[in-house]
């Protein structure tokens, strides 16, 4: 399998006026990776994955998707990219249908009532198929909008809390569909969640944020190793209260500036 990267970001920073929401950030996410990217509210997390799509633009840095600058050639990447997030939500009155139609027109995608037929089944939601999205429970929503991430088979998948309103069975069952999908298409995801026993599962590598900046960086088990903990809750809970060697390069990079 290429183990070239499909995300490199290259001293990425945001600033909102006196705020500065991701600060010279760099990483890489090789192909077919799952990649956690953690931290707390504030972290930038959805700062960074908004620069990522596309819908912010950088202060300052470099991205590059599938070896395609996004500053410059972003429309050339985006057909080969997703995103799921519970937050942002699916025009209400259209139904699951219509938004499948939509963003399935939208991406280009071949064969697109087969394709909308085959994912709804995957995913669960053919049975509200022609239900307003308005209409929809939590936890619907939640696989609609898996549905619509994965409806253009995508190469690079961004998903902002994949499980959330889901109960536990069905938030196993999406993981699992996740892991097939991945080892299937040998996908590069970029996971943001709190749900430290997904991390746990699906991630290869995972990056801790805090105030923008990288906190610590390593698989699920080396950072339990490193931080002597017995699970990544244990070690989200360390960075959340101050606690782990990457606080310390934080507090003196912020006495030297």
């Amino acid at each position: 399998m290429d183990q070239s990267p499909s995300i490199q970001i290259h001293n990425l920073r945001k600033v909102y006026g006196d705020i500065v929401a991701v600060d010279d950030l760099s990483f890489t996410a090789r192909r077919g990776s799952v990649v956690g990217l953690l931290g707390g509210n504030g972290a930038g997390k959805t700062t960074t994955i908004a620069m990522l799509l596309g819908l912010l633009e950088p202060t300052a840095g470099r991205i590059e998707i599938l070896g395609i600058d996004m500053l410059k050639r972003r429309f050339a990447a985006l057909p080969r990219m997703n995103f799921s997030s519970p937050y942002v939500d699916l025009p209400h009155r259209l139904t699951v249908r219509q938004n499948l139609q939509f963003y399935g027109g939208l991406y280009g995608v071949k064969d697109l009532r087969q394709r909308i037929d085959e994912i709804a089944e995957h995913m669960q939601v053919a049975s509200f198929l022609d239900r307003q999205a308005g209409k929809l429970s939590a936890g619907q929503k939640t696989r609609v909008a898996l549905a619509k991430a994965l409806i253009n088979k995508p190469d690079v998948l961004l998903l902002d809390e994949p499980t959330a309103s889901l109960d536990p069975d069905t938030a196993d069952w999406v993981r699992g569909y996740l892991e097939t999908y991945q080892h299937e298409t040998h996908a590069t995801i970029l996971l943001a969640s709190h749900n430290m026993g997904e991390v746990e599962r699906l991630c290869d590598d995972v990056i801790l944020l805090q105030k923008g900046k990288v906190f610590e960086r390593g698989s699920p088990r080396e950072l339990i190793e490193r931080f002597g903990r017995e699970d990544m809750e244990e070690v989200f809970l360390d960075m959340a209260r101050g606690r782990g060697r990457g606080l310390d390069t934080l507090k003196k990079e912020e006495s030297a500036s």
